[in-house]
């Protein structure tokens, strides 16, 4: 098992993790992986509900401790310990109105395309509810995380620029501020305060949670881009020529391109021919022409290359009528 972590880059300077001071992420990380180690040797702690059917070396090769590990976390009271107040029923002045606005945010924000998973929610609509109902260093638990938008949110509660990107206004003081409209004149209503929250993730799937980690850790830019890079070269030496064509082929060039590809491990068809790359592939519905039934590629008919845009309306390239967007009858095909 291949250490997950074993390139990473150390973070010049020191940083602190449930109160202990390390001159490095990599000796936080070190420290935390012997207590990990120590408590993977317990019989105990390996019957735990739901424990990761794994070696030891394949879970500390995982783990990134205490933030993540790959089986039960036994740092979780820790955290919870150290980061969290004692809820005092007789000092608390804290209340807060039920949240009853409308929640609608688009999912085409690129966090949230990062990676697909059912019912993924967008993190903007949770950090509606966040700044709403908390305030910044409050522990915020989602036990059923997926891909840990909940934690992205309560991470992002602390970006100026996001939080106003919502429509809210951050004053200088980091207080955030909502417009209200009553029907008659609109004014800012102070909602909350600028700050991260302290996310804690579970989730049942192994995989949610471990996307969930990556997700929320902390991530040296850099070494990431390095490693991209390193992994497309490596994709493209070894299935690069999948994304061949010949341009203009003669039959004989077909022929002998066809041939290539089946005797040779990775062909390169500027052997055959002139060749080409295939960079993105567009797939269009067909559609029924409404008055022969003549099959309709839609990407062929109804893009407008010179406004870049969808025609209002359409012709069939077989009998020249002229329709409505709505009136072809989907017949289930495709065409690439």
């Amino acid at each position: 098992m291949n250490d997950l972590y074993k390139d990473q880059k150390q973070i010049d300077g020191p940083v602190e993790c449930l109160g202990l001071k390390f001159p490095s992420e990599q000796a936080r990380r070190d420290h935390f992986l012997k207590l990990l180690a120590e408590k993977l040797r317990d019989p105990a702690f390996r019957k735990t509900d739901g424990f990761t059917a794994g070696t030891d070396d394949a879970i500390l090769a995982m783990s990134d401790p205490p933030y993540y590990t790959a089986c039960p976390n036994p740092f979780l009271e820790e955290f919870i310990s150290h980061y969290s107040t004692k809820y005092e029923p007789a000092s608390n002045t804290r209340h807060v109105e039920p949240f009853t606005a409308d929640v609608s945010e688009g999912k085409n924000d690129p966090i949230y395309n990062a990676h697909s998973y059912h019912t993924k929610v967008p993190h903007k609509a949770i950090m509606r509810y966040l700044l709403h109902y908390t305030q910044p260093g409050d522990i915020v638990l989602d036990s059923f995380c997926g891909t840990g938008m909940m934690g992205v949110a309560a991470q992002l509660c602390g970006d100026r620029r996001v939080v106003e990107s919502m429509g809210y206004r951050v004053d200088a003081a980091g207080m955030i501020f909502e417009r209200v409209d009553d029907g008659a004149k609109s004014d800012w209503r102070r909602v909350s305060k600028l700050g991260a929250r302290r996310p804690v993730l579970n989730d049942l799937s192994a995989i949610g949670g471990f996307i969930a980690y990556n997700f929320n850790a902390s991530t040296n830019v850099h070494a990431l881009e390095h490693e991209t890079e390193k992994v497309s070269k490596r994709l493209e030496s070894n299935h690069g020529w999948m994304y061949q064509t010949l341009h203009l082929p003669t039959e004989e060039q077909i022929r002998r391109g066809i041939k290539l590809v089946s005797e040779s491990e990775k062909p390169n068809l500027s052997e055959v021919g002139q060749s080409a790359r295939i960079n993105y592939t567009v797939w269009s519905d067909v559609f029924s022409c409404p008055e022969c039934a003549h099959e309709i590629v839609f990407f062929d008919v109804a893009l407008d290359h010179d406004k870049g845009g969808v025609r209002d309306d359409l012709t069939c390239p077989s009998c020249k009528a002229k329709f409505g967007m709505n009136r072809p009858e989907f017949c289930g095909g495709s065409n690439s």
